[in-house]
């Protein structure tokens, strides 16, 4: 199964581009799509990898021995994380050729860390997320919460997707994080890996986190600096308009980067449009989309999240407080769970107020406004939210 997707890499001749995402988001059919006769550097192959780590000259001259019309079109280089001094033959190439590149990779952390050239401004910025419902046509909700959307994961038969979700987990998200020598303590990061299954959605317990992995919490936040560079994870700030002694100000809330990777790492598996479960993954799948929308279509708006100290919460604010939302799974939306909301909603009077829940038709209470979250993404995706 294919998808169309919303992403859009259209550059001027001699423009350069990084295209990040995490792997298995579908960065690289994407780019073979869409440059279909560029020149091509795949460094996950070891003979290429190794040619080019020991010698990133060679990429300089094999590059200048290719024919105009071979150089015509973008030269994609794909994981070009792994081999980060080869970006400086990439800024030459730029420089003196006027010779256009798109380097596609799972973390930009590797290539910060090792003070690479990341070519000054030369490249513009995409990111490539997991599917979204605009791509994806008719979906059906439980599919999407328990499956998640990483694009073979998504189309993994009932029988077979909780084995890719098993050997994603165990086979990349740790095993590149410590390949790449981004931690040292191995078994540490392992457990704080564990410690993630209560975290999603969650304020940011440093020091709990870290007694659970018998580190301080200083490391413990480098740990979340790693999964928000590796791009496994975002972290929300807390949204501040004005300062009081009654509103979370500093501690952070933590997505991971697909619904069900976050629902495999929590053990859970969602039976049903109803209940607690359903509920948390619905507040992560509607992260997910709001997110993507903000960045495909280059709104780049913040998202954040407000709370009380006494718990009274708002899941998302975007902008500078345009727009508050609250997600719930219930069937009927009561008035206390809109208390958070009304809140938000008196205090800071956005130019929008909305539950999502799974109400069968939307409503007006009060100037809020009550979505079932289907007719809430359709919405968003159209542009009429924010």
């Amino acid at each position: 199964m294919s998808f169309q997707r919303i992403l859009r890499i259209d550059l001027p001749a001699g423009q350069s581009a990084f295209l990040w995402g995490a792997r298995k988001t579908g960065k690289t059919t994407y780019l073979r799509h869409t440059f279909p006769d560029s020149l091509w550097f795949d460094f996950l192959k070891t003979d290429i990898y190794m040619d080019y780590l020991k010698k990133p000259a060679l990429f300089r001259e094999r590059v200048l021995a290719v024919s105009d019309i071979g150089k015509r079109q973008p030269i994609i280089m794909d994981e070009v994380q792994k081999v980060p001094y080869i970006l400086n033959e990439v800024h030459w190439l730029i420089e003196n050729k006027g010779l256009s590149f798109v380097l596609c990779g799972s973390s930009a952390r590797k290539l910060k860390r090792g003070h690479a050239n990341l070519l000054g401004g030369r490249a513009w910025r995409y990111e490539m997320y997991p599917l979204t419902t605009r791509e994806i046509g008719e979906y059906a909700v439980l599919k999407v919460l328990n499956h998640g959307l990483i694009p073979s994961h998504y189309t993994a038969g009932e029988d077979h997707y909780r084995k890719s979700l098993k050997a994603y987990v165990s086979d990349y998200l740790k095993e590149e994080i410590f390949e790449e020598g981004l931690v040292r303590n191995v078994q540490a990061f392992s457990r704080f890996f564990d410690a993630l299954a209560y975290c999603q959605g969650e304020l940011i317990n440093y020091s709990n986190i870290a007694r659970d992995c018998g580190v301080d919490a200083k490391t413990v936040r480098e740990y979340f600096h790693i999964m928000e560079d590796t791009l496994i994870g975002k972290m929300l700030l807390p949204y501040i308009k004005r300062k009081s002694r009654d509103i979370i100000t500093h501690t952070p809330k933590f997505y991971l980067f697909d619904v069900g990777i976050a629902g495999y790492i929590a053990g859970r598996i969602v039976p049903e449009e109803k209940g607690e479960q359903f509920g948390r993954a619905l507040e992560h799948f509607i992260f997910m989309e709001i997110r993507a929308y903000s960045r495909y279509y280059e709104k780049d708006f913040d998202i954040g999240y407000w709370r009380t100290k006494t718990g009274i919460e708002v899941d998302f604010v975007l902008g500078t407080g345009e727009v508050g939302i609250e997600v719930k799974g219930s069937e009927l939306v009561k008035p206390g769970d809109m208390r958070g909301i009304k809140a938000f909603y008196g205090d800071y009077n956005p130019k929008k107020a909305i539950v999502v829940c799974n109400e069968k038709e939307p409503r007006l209470s009060d100037g809020i406004h009550i979505m079932p979250w289907r007719f809430f993404l359709e919405r968003l995706w159209n542009g009429d939210v924010i």
